[in-house]
């Protein structure tokens, strides 16, 4: 018999003396994973590009969470050259994860683009947190089992990337966009695990996805998010499918906290994927090819001119 007790998302093991950054921890799925991380004794830094939004959930946790330590950081992920100040404005000297939830989703056209002149979901939600990841190395690497947990999409499943035109200038479709910027996310957390252990490197990367997560089964958070009771029933339907953000939390949480999880492994809900207490899953098939991933690496180097080597020695 195993002396590990059964994970329970809902009594989760202490992390005193813990420091970890979730981006986009103001809202979303990102607030619940900030909850809950605040609930086990760590620091929680928001990384958040509106500091009235961070404030905002900063206020709501520290309301749930008795002695919650949790702060923010202003950190604008479309805004390449600031992420390095950003992260030595976080004040700290060692980091022991990072949660790359912050993420951009356009349901219209026209295509936009960031100050980089990146397309904007491909822009932020990976090439964001790629520059970043580069930055946070010497953080993570002072700790001593640091953890990188990058937030995939279940709508990532379907996508295939299109490395020929990865900024979709020629085929710009707002959903089909998303979803290979989160497949490009996810790819990166597989192949940084990958450079992690060629290195020697204590800090590993794990990917994890939320399933299928709705504002209407999400439970209320004012100001953050209120649930209508008109929203509760009409949702209630769905629940057999889906669950709300706070349980699409859970993957990541556990990701960042269980002992057990390895770096390169894949978590997201037990049911289809979808809902449910979060599990290890199968690597999706398309995420094992090592060429995809290399080529998406080298790539993501020259958009964002960042230099792994120097904090990889690789």
């Amino acid at each position: 018999m195993s002396s590990t007790p059964p994970w329970n998302v809902r009594r989760l093991p202490a992390a005193d003396g813990r420091v970890f950054l979730v981006t986009g921890g103001n809202a979303g799925i990102g607030y619940f994973v900030a909850e809950q991380l605040s609930a086990t004794g760590a620091t929680v830094v928001l990384g958040s590009r509106s500091p009235a939004k961070a404030e905002a959930a900063t206020v709501s946790i520290r309301a749930r969470v008795p002695g919650a330590r949790v702060r923010a950081v202003r950190m604008d992920l479309a805004d390449l050259p600031s992420l390095e100040t950003a992260v030595e404005s976080m004040g700290v000297d060692r980091l022991d994860a990072v949660v790359h939830n912050a993420g951009v989703a356009l349901d219209d056209p026209p295509r936009r683009e960031t100050a980089d002149g990146h397309e904007l979901m491909f822009g932020t939600n990976h090439l964001g947190h790629f520059a970043l990841t580069r930055w946070l190395m010497p953080l993570l690497s002072a700790a001593p089992a640091a953890r990188v947990v990058t937030m995939g999409s279940f709508a990532a499943k379907s996508e295939r990337l299109d490395l020929d035109d990865p900024q979709s200038r020629r085929d710009y479709e707002p959903k089909r966009t998303y979803g290979r910027s989160k497949l490009a996310q996810m790819y990166f957390g597989i192949e940084l695990d990958r450079r992690l252990r060629a290195a020697g490197s204590p800090v590993v990367s794990v990917v994890a996805h939320p399933g299928g997560a709705l504002d209407s089964l999400t439970p209320s958070r004012p100001p953050l998010h209120v649930r209508t009771t008109g929203a509760r029933l009409g949702a209630a339907p769905a629940a057999l499918l889906v669950q709300g953000k706070h349980a699409g939390a859970w993957p990541a949480v556990r990701a960042v906290l269980d002992p057990a999880v390895r770096g390169g492994e894949l978590w997201g809900p037990r049911v289809f994927g979808l809902r449910g207490e979060p599990r290890r899953e199968p690597v999706w098939n398309h995420l094992s090819d090592p060429r995809v991933a290399a080529r998406l690496w080298e790539a993501s180097c020259d958009l964002t001119g960042v230099d792994f080597r120097t904090v990889l020695h690789v």
